[in-house]
């Protein structure tokens, strides 16, 4: 018996495995992006809550594009925030040569409150 055979019917290899013949089956090819802690974040809560959906990613070869780009909307969106947040909490460089441990109890709770928002409306949702 061959090693290989290729079936016309629906263009896949099959390769001899014992007596059986196994689809050579790959996943295509995804272009390399970093993907950053947010994107960790929603791969763990895919995996973890929505595992059909990862599988559909994982096997159309989507998954990593995809994370690299909620990585991005989730860094772009929280630094947004930071932003805002400050301004309107009045935390300004003139409070942090004043005051830094004001300053800083200050930020904190802005890194805090924006990085409740982002888990809420991007990661885990």
């Amino acid at each position: 018996m061959d090693k290989y055979i290729y079936d016309k019917n629906n263009g896949l290899w099959y390769e001899l495995q014992g007596d059986y013949y196994i689809p050579c089956l790959t996943l295509p090819t995804e272009e390399e992006r970093a993907v950053g802690i947010w994107g960790q974040r929603h791969k763990r809560y895919l995996k973890e809550h929505k595992p059909a959906t990862y599988t559909t990613l994982l096997t159309s070869g989507k998954l990593h594009s995809y994370l690299a780009d909620i990585d991005k909307q989730v860094e772009e969106m929280f630094l947004r925030l930071v932003k805002q947040l400050a301004e309107k909490e009045g935390v300004t460089e003139k409070l942090k040569a004043e005051n830094p441990m004001l300053w800083a109890q200050k930020m904190r709770n802005i890194y805090n409150c924006a990085i409740e928002v982002v888990n809420t409306d991007l990661i885990f949702d």
